[in-house]
């Protein structure tokens, strides 16, 4: 079970970093025509800059799941070592 919560966390991490990936790319992308004064982006690209903040907020998720995991861990294996 501990190894299946460590995977999961590290699932989370490297789907956050995607998610965070493509919402940095598109608010980039929301800047360029006010930089060069061209025609404004429909509404979609903004709503997907949003990925950016769910991004974080996945991997940090990810990283607390598998610093728990590893705690459990190492309690476990404590626990297993004092009672022998």
């Amino acid at each position: 079970m501990t190894r299946q919560s460590r995977d999961a966390g590290e699932v989370l991490v490297r789907v956050g970093g995607v998610v965070f990936g493509i919402g940095t790319l598109a608010t980039v992308v929301t800047f360029v025509p006010f930089l060069f004064h061209l025609q404004r982006l429909p509404s979609i690209a903004y709503g997907l800059s949003m990925l950016m903040p769910a991004g974080l907020l996945l991997a940090l998720v990810g990283l607390f799941t598998t610093a728990r995991a590893e705690s459990r861990r190492r309690r476990a294996a404590r626990e297993a070592a004092t009672s022998s």
